[in-house]
């Protein structure tokens, strides 16, 4: 027979297996419990991001509603909010632009999970917010929390019970209270892969405005993305064109080349260097006459961490020649070089490579007008000849203007 020592051991272990118990009813099991903390952690990677997990806590609470405030509102912006349950649009933009500055029940202490009347008091119910925005809504119990990051985030979590329903238990603070710290670690990891894809846009128009075209290739040779550019020079299929997942030449020998480097891409790129990479370039044949085409095939490293076979391992950069690259705003260049409107559209066609004489029957000036307006544009650019005035030009930010 065990001891009264083991018996107890027992008991506490068979404790702690049991459901997640949180304070009174209603008891959360784990399994419910394990399918909002996985919620929590997937609606960083969800748009609208969280609405899977303020569902499921939203049901778990029997209330109205559930409100991520992402971004309050405020006297500048109207901010960003989540909401699960019967909403209207009138309803959401009355408290973006007016309810909003008349709420008490803000700034919460971090991790505090409180009712509006806890925080307040009875004149709660008193309150502006109440009468004449909350109590129309059919919304009689208020619970919230808010959430701070060192980085400046501020979040409030906002959930709601009408006037027929029990007020919000123990058990359902202590919920909450429990979900709090894992909610924040995911706010925390939405805000940095928001960062990472504001910079990959940046990125990506930038080499879109450049007028580079890119292919991405995971490890296995599988075309991740094609960016706009590349899907132009493909889709003309002069020359190279795009077969499922196989780039495609017309010339025999180029195409075994290209194959021959992307196989030695894709064999580099396994290697954990950080490291640039291999680079190849090659020329590409296009049937047409026009120019050929400049391909440059580049190795992406694994890093010491990456373990994902869908990450690019190869990116392949198409260049035509013969694009045209959006003109870049007179007013761009005028301001960036100090010149007038007539200056800064002679420079500008320059740099498309007319001649003085064809810049000044475009503009509909005479020769000596032009060259007038060119030498003014040496003294304020500091150039002496007009290869070096274009050279500046290309090689200044107005093409990613």
């Amino acid at each position: 027979m065990p001891s009264p020592a083991k018996v107890t051991n027992i008991q506490v272990a068979a404790r702690k297996m049991a459901p997640v118990s949180l304070a009174t009813e209603p008891a959360v099991s784990l399994e419910d419990y394990d399918r909002l903390l996985g919620a929590l952690y997937q609606g960083s990677l969800e748009s609208p991001p969280w609405q899977g997990a303020l569902q499921l806590l939203r049901d778990q609470l029997r209330s109205a509603h559930v409100t991520l405030m992402l971004r309050p509102p405020s006297s500048e912006s109207t901010g960003v909010m989540i909401n699960t349950g019967a909403v209207t649009q009138q309803g959401v933009e009355s408290y973006e632009t007016h309810f909003f500055a008349l709420d008490p029940f803000v700034r919460l202490s971090e991790g505090q999970v409180v009712t509006a009347e806890e925080l307040i008091g009875k004149q709660w119910l008193q309150s502006t917010v109440y009468q004449e925005y909350l109590k129309p809504l059919d919304v009689r119990h208020l619970l919230g929390a808010d959430i701070y990051t060192k980085d400046g985030i501020e979040c409030r979590l906002r959930i709601t019970r009408g006037h027929d329903a029990a007020p919000f238990s123990e058990a359902d603070k202590s919920l909450v209270k429990r979900l709090l710290p894992h909610l924040k670690r995911s706010i925390q990891i939405h805000a940095q892969l928001d960062f990472l894809e504001c910079e990959r846009a940046l990125f990506a128009g930038a080499v879109n405005r450049l007028l580079l075209g890119m292919v991405s290739f995971d490890q296995n040779g599988a075309i991740i993305e094609t960016n706009p550019e590349a899907r132009r020079i493909l889709g003309e299929k002069d020359g190279i064109w795009l077969a499922g997942n196989n780039l495609c030449l017309d010339n025999s020998q180029e195409s075994r080349d290209l194959q021959r480097l992307l196989r030695q891409a894709l064999s580099g790129a396994s290697i954990n260097d950080e490291g640039p990479g291999m680079v190849e370039a090659m020329a590409v044949t296009r049937p047409s006459g026009r120019a050929k085409l400049g391909v440059l095939v580049k190795a992406v490293p694994m890093g010491q961490f990456s373990e994902s076979k869908q990450r690019p391992a190869v990116v392949v950069f198409l260049r035509d020649p013969e694009s045209n690259a959006a003109q870049p705003s007179q007013e761009l260049v005028r301001r960036l070089f100090g010149l007038t409107r007539m200056e800064a559209q002679l420079a500008l066609l320059l740099t498309e490579g007319l001649t003085l004489d064809e810049a000044a029957e475009k503009m509909n000036v005479r020769r000596n007008t032009a060259r007038t307006h060119l030498r003014s544009i040496f003294c304020k650019t500091g150039v002496t000849r007009q290869t070096m005035l274009v050279r500046l030009l290309l090689n200044s930010v107005i093409s990613l203007g």
